[in-house]
């Protein structure tokens, strides 16, 4: 599979899952398929949130993927799979610890390096497709106040960095990962998602509602819900709490 074939860049847009999404729509789209954009004008964070990006500065990339069968009986494996995959991309970059804050922000250091927004299509019970929307703060040095803990590689390691060529590289990278998945222990997968789970076996503050809760992370499930446990055990669904950092 040559990615240079795969790998198509956009001056610009308003969301690369978007795009992505209308390719599959108009019969387009084939597995590993991406594209990038150094100006992507609307970018879409988890629950309808805005990823906010300068022009020039970052990596908005979507890559589209038929579902392997592997992953069939828990798609939120795929979704940390993919998150490890991207975890390992950015810590080889910048030779720091990564961590995957639930559901699947890129932390370093307590702050958000990037993160990911997987899309999934179905036609009536087949899941036909996944858009993995990938966000990585590059270059960037100025946030925002409304963006929650922000931080770019150039921050964190002083270097400035070509976005293109780094989305280049970590769409070789899931590809690469893609043509191993025959190979995967599903439990190993599981089990590296937690060794790089934020924030795991801490106490950390949730805000719920109207009120703040105070719970040690103890896992996610198969589900793909947070677990944790204080006077009683918890499970968090995505979007129920917002965390508090």
């Amino acid at each position: 599979m040559k990615s240079n074939l795969l790998f198509h860049t956009l001056e610009q847009v308003d969301s690369t899952n978007n795009y992505a999404m209308g390719k599959i729509a108009e019969g387009s789209a084939v597995h590993g398929m991406a594209w990038y954009s150094s100006n992507q004008t609307n970018g879409k964070g988890q629950r309808g949130k805005h990823w906010e990006g300068k022009t020039g500065e970052n990596i908005a990339l979507s890559v589209v993927s038929t579902p392997p069968a592997y992953f069939l009986q828990s798609p939120f494996l795929f979704n940390a799979w993919i998150s490890l995959v991207c975890r390992r991309f950015l810590a080889e970059t910048i030779h720091e610890k990564v961590l995957i804050k639930w559901p699947n922000d890129l932390m370093v250091c307590d702050r958000k390096a990037g993160g990911i927004l997987i899309e999934n299509k179905y036609r009536g019970n087949n899941w036909n497709w996944s858009i993995v929307g990938i966000g990585i703060n590059v270059n960037q040095t100025n946030f925002s106040n409304e963006a929650k803990c922000p931080v770019s590689l150039k921050q964190i390691t002083g270097l400035t960095y070509q976005p293109e060529k780094l989305a280049r590289d970590l769409h070789i990278e899931i590809l690469n990962s893609f043509e191993k998945i025959s190979n995967l222990n599903l439990k190993e997968v599981w089990n590296e998602y937690h060794l790089f789970l934020y924030k795991m076996g801490e106490l950390v503050s949730f805000k719920k509602d109207d009120a703040i809760i105070e719970t040690v992370v103890v896992g996610v499930n198969e589900q793909g819900e947070l677990q944790t446990k204080d006077t009683i055990e918890r499970t968090f669904q995505f979007g129920e709490a917002e965390w508090i950092i």
